[in-house]
């Protein structure tokens, strides 16, 4: 079996999923995971497909045939990367504003930290009025990094951008 990582792109409608799924099962493929989302009309995500190696070049030729229904592109995982560590899960929350994700991620990047995952929305304030930004990450932190060192930066940040930060 190969595996192949779709991004897909598209304006959202009925049957996007149904005709994605169809595809890869029509060339013996398996869904294997993914992360899909409407967003102001666009749907998008990434899906993780095994697929049989000698159906691996049928599939990427069917795929490129939904173009005009939804934009595909394949890539071919990178090996996995066996985990160790801690995993810290934290939520940023406060007035919505620019420029809190690239601080957010500067502050993470700052300490050679990758981000595992990260969900962004927009919310009404509800009794002030205005919109609140809400961030949830997940950062996995190498076997010997000291937590405290990210925690630390990450809450002193909080205060200089007039966030509340959450660990979970």
């Amino acid at each position: 079996m190969t595996q192949l990582v779709l991004t897909v792109v598209g304006d959202d409608r009925v049957g996007l999923v149904r005709t994605l799924a169809d595809t890869v099962a029509a060339h013996g493929g398996n869904w294997e995971r993914s992360e899909l989302a409407e967003l102001a009309g666009a749907f998008a995500g990434i899906v993780l497909v095994d697929v049989p190696a000698d159906r691996e070049a049928g599939l990427v030729d069917a795929l490129e045939r939904l173009d005009g229904l939804l934009r595909i592109t394949t890539h071919q995982p990178l090996p996995p990367v066996v985990a160790s560590g801690q995993v810290l899960r934290f939520t940023v929350l406060g007035n919505d504003r620019p420029g809190i994700v690239r601080e957010v991620s500067d502050a993470i990047g700052a300490h050679a930290l990758s981000i595992d995952a990260l969900t962004t929305r927009t919310l009404d304030a509800p009794m002030a009025g205005g919109t609140l930004f809400e961030a949830t990450l997940v950062v996995r932190l190498p076997a010997e990094f000291d937590a405290a060192d990210i925690v630390a930066d990450l809450e002193r940040l909080a205060g200089e951008i007039q966030v509340d930060l959450t660990l979970t």
